[in-house]
């Protein structure tokens, strides 16, 4: 079997590539739901359904169907 070492600088380049992303997605999401909130010409229902909207999109892009927070 042989191995082959990848130099720490293209690792750490891509890690950090994967962060942003990370980042991107993640205030994506945010924006999308504090404008849904902030929406005045929702009512308090509408803002919340916007809301269930957002995330029900979110499970589909990401197949998911259950949403757990890992707590550490």
């Amino acid at each position: 079997m042989s191995s082959s070492t990848v130099p720490t600088e293209f690792v750490s380049a891509i890690v950090e590539e994967m962060a942003l992303g990370v980042d991107a997605a993640v205030e994506c999401w945010m924006a999308q739901i504090d404008r849904a909130l902030q929406d005045t010409r929702l009512t308090t229902l509408g803002r919340m359904s916007t809301v269930q909207e957002i995330l029900a999109n979110y499970k589909r892009l990401t197949g998911k169907t259950q949403l757990a927070c890992r707590r550490g």
